[in-house]
Order: structure tokens, then C-alpha cells, then sequence
């Protein structure tokens, strides 16, 4: 079962003494936390909750509203949000003693309390606070899906909404989001408003669902592997009547091909995907996404490092020389489109 699964079977009559939501998938992690607050029926207006930003407010007045007898109600609702100092963030907002207080308030909880931490971020399973949690509390946490379980869900929501995919269509959906869960449920919004109740296919899902700046930038990045000159000049062309600065084009250019050349380098130690997404996630200090991994490398089989080494060290030249303003920007992109695309080892 997912997070947002958990969350849906969550209501305020049903909570326990504690409930924790935390996630290092911060997209995810948004949308079930805002979710947990409709199920639970949060009211700030309403006496029956009480609403605390650790990253505002002080400890020491939430202690009061943990500690206190609910107000014509068998139970109240307190919320302290954004409680990084449970999470391995270097961020924290509470000092040490109230940390204590809060341990010593977990060992012996008031029963007409329920309380609701919300921390953004992966939990420390190092931390005394988290071994109390985890052996107290329920504990929901939006981490990155698995492949099966996101086609399982999104596919009975798919169903729920009355939307039907023809054959491939769904993996066009998933491909299209990145695999990301935030990215999918934006996008069948938009297939909802698009169609209502239909068959979707391809095309639908190429039409209704706007190209973002990264799905422009892979294209022409396609185009100038292809060696396809007049379709990339024609598309760098689109980006500029969009608005789109050529710093920006270059910028993320720079990170489809670093990536390209990383996960290439990692293959050809012999690692495979998984093993190259743990050292990507440990060199870049940041969980990287396992289908941006898996799709780097198909894109990366056919390149040499030599060519992809060669493309890095142009356009971050490009983009000095720009920022220099040693020559019109759009003459110097330009310039490096077609470097890139007449390479020859």
C-alpha cells in the first residue's frame, strides 16, 4: 500500500494518540499531506484543532495545547508542522530542551490528543525521537514508488475517473510524468479536462499534455544527436519566440548531457542501473530518480564519452563566453548547436 492509500483510510474519528507524515518525495509528500488535512477535516477556525509551524512558532506554546483537556470534545487535533528535527535535515527549529520535553511527552501522551507531525524530509532513523516514533506512532512516509505499485494506483484512479487508455497509452502517461507521482496526477488532470470519459491514446496524451522546458530541451537534444540540423535551429527558434532564454536552453542542455556522460561512465565500470543510482544519489548529495537513470542510459547507448565530454566542455565554454558578453548570445548558441552536431571523433 502507498502513502496516499494509508492517507485515504485516515479520518479524524479513526486517528491514533500519534500520526507522523514524512517523505524525502517532496512533490508526493505535498499532495497526501494536504489530503491528511481533508480527511482529518481540518478547520483553523475550529476549536477542535490546533495548527503549529515549528519553523515559526515556539515549542514551548504547542506543549501547552499537547498537554491541555479538549474543549467541549471527547478529543482535539494538534498539527506541528515542519518538525525537521525528526528528519536528516541540517535544519532544526527546536532546542535541545525542548527536545527532551517532547521525548518525555512521547513516553506518556495525553489520551485526548491527537497529534499530527508533519516533517518534509527522510526520517533519521538514528535519532532516539524516530526509534520512539516508529515503535509508538503510525508512521506514513512518501519515498519514491515502485514501478508496480505507481501503475497499480494511478491506473484505479485512472479507472475511478472513468478514463480508459488504449493500448501503450498508460506507458506513454508514465514515461511522459518522468515516473514522478506528482508529474502523473498533473498530467491526468489534464487528460480529465481534456476527455472526460473516453479512450485515451498517444496522441491524446501528446496533445493535452503541455511540453515542459525539459521535454523541449530533450528533443533538440535528440535533434543534434541525430545530426538533424534544420529541425534543431527550427526548434531552438520555437523556445525563443516562447520566451526562453538561450542561458537557460544552455543550462539545462549542460545537465541532460552530465547526466548522460555520469550514468555512462558508472555502466562501463560494470554497475548496473540500481548500483548507478545509488552512487548518483550519493555523489550529487540528492536522491536521484531511478527512471531518469534508467532512461539516461538508453539515450546514452549509442554516444561515446569522447563526444559527450566534448559537448560538456563547449557549451559550459558557451555559457561563459555568453555571461562574458564576448558576442551575441543567440550567435554563440547557435555556434555550439552546430559544433555538436558536426562532431566527429
Amino acid at each position: 500500500m502507498i502513502a496516499i492509500e494509508e492517507i485515504e483510510q485516515l479520518s479524524a474519528t479513526n486517528l491514533g494518540n500519534i500520526t507522523v507524515l514524512a517523505g524525502d518525495d517532496l512533490g508526493q509528500y505535498s499532495e497526501i499531506k494536504q489530503k491528511l488535512f481533508e480527511r482529518v477535516g481540518f478547520d483553523k477556525s475550529d476549536l477542535l484543532y490546533s495548527y503549529f509551524d515549528l519553523s515559526e512558532d515556539d515549542y514551548l506554546v504547542a506543549e501547552m495545547d499537547l498537554e491541555s483537556l479538549p474543549f467541549l470534545s471527547d478529543y482535539k487535533i494538534v498539527i506541528l508542522d515542519n518538525f525537521l528535527d525528526i528528519t536528516t535535515s541540517k535544519k532544526n527549529y527546536l532546542e535541545e530542551e525542548s527536545l527532551k520535553r517532547f521525548e518525555t511527552y512521547l513516553e506518556n501522551p495525553v489520551a485526548t490528543t491527537r497529534l499530527i507531525l508533519c516533517a518534509p524530509g527522510k526520517l533519521d532513523g538514528k535519532r532516539r525521537l524516530v526509534k520512539l516514533l516508529k515503535r509508538d506512532a503510525k508512521v506514513i512516509e512518501a519515498t519514491v514508488v515502485k514501478e508496480a505499485e505507481l501503475k497499480a494506483y494511478f491506473q484505479r484512479y485512472a479507472h475511478k475517473e472513468g478514463l480508459h487508455f488504449e493500448n501503450g497509452a498508460f506507458e506513454d502517461l508514465l514515461i511522459k510524468s518522468n515516473y514522478d507521482y506528482s508529474a502523473i496526477q498533473k498530467n491526468l488532470a489534464f487528460l480529465i479536462s481534456y476527455k472526460k470519459t473516453d479512450n485515451i491514446s498517444s496522441a491524446d496524451i501528446a496533445t493535452a499534455i503541455p511540453k515542459t522546458l525539459q521535454d523541449n530541451i530533450f528533443d533538440l537534444t535528440q535533434l543534434v544527436i541525430l545530426g538533424r540540423v534544420d529541425e534543431s535551429f527550427a526548434l531552438t527558434h520555437d523556445l525563443r519566440l516562447q520566451g526562453e532564454d538561450d542561458i537557460k536552453l544552455i543550462a539545462v542542455m549542460l545537465g541532460q548531457f552530465r547526466t548522460f556522460l555520469q550514468v555512462k561512465l558508472l555502466f562501463e565500470q560494470g554497475k548496473n542501473e540500481s548500483q548507478i543510482t545509488s552512487d548518483l544519489s550519493y555523489y550529487l548529495g540528492r536522491k536521484v530518480n531511478p527512471y531518469q537513470v534508467r532512461y539516461a542510459l538508453r539515450d546514452a547507448r549509442t554516444l561515446s564519452i569522447s563526444f559527450l565530454k566534448f559537448a560538456l566542455k563547449r557549451l559550459i565554454e558557451t555559457d561563459e563566453a555568453i555571461k562574458r558578453g564576448s558576442a551575441d548570445k543567440e550567435y554563440l548558441f547557435d555556434k555550439v548547436l552546430l559544433q555538436l552536431i558536426t562532431y566527429q571523433a
